[in-house]
């Protein structure tokens, strides 16, 4: 049987957005990626004054680990938690992160 390559492609062209949303899916990498999504715009989430008080962001088993260098913004952070919870649902979407740790 001859080799044929076009039998192994698809024949239209899929826009890049789905296209690489099939590959996420294919490596079953989507929850990293919108892991890692939710890390890099954390400035963007809570805004500068927060942002520029955070040490570090990271998740540990579905929970979202943020370390603050100020106390009054660690309080408000914990006030404020579900509103919290709330803007990062909005931005990356449910189930990536369960809770959230304020250190």
């Amino acid at each position: 049987m001859p080799y044929d390559p076009s039998s192994y492609r698809k024949k239209e062209a899929a826009p890049l957005e789905s296209a690489f949303k099939e590959l996420l899916k294919a490596y079953r990498l989507e929850d990293k990626f919108l892991e890692k999504q939710l890390i890099s715009s954390w400035g963007e989430i809570v805004g500068n004054t927060i942002a520029s008080r955070t040490e570090s962001v990271f998740i540990k088993d579905k929970k979202l680990m943020v370390k603050v260098t100020s106390g009054p913004i660690k309080k408000e952070l914990q006030m404020n938690r579900s509103k919290v919870m709330g803007l990062i649902e909005e931005k990356v979407g449910k189930g990536i992160v369960h809770d959230l740790v304020i250190l």
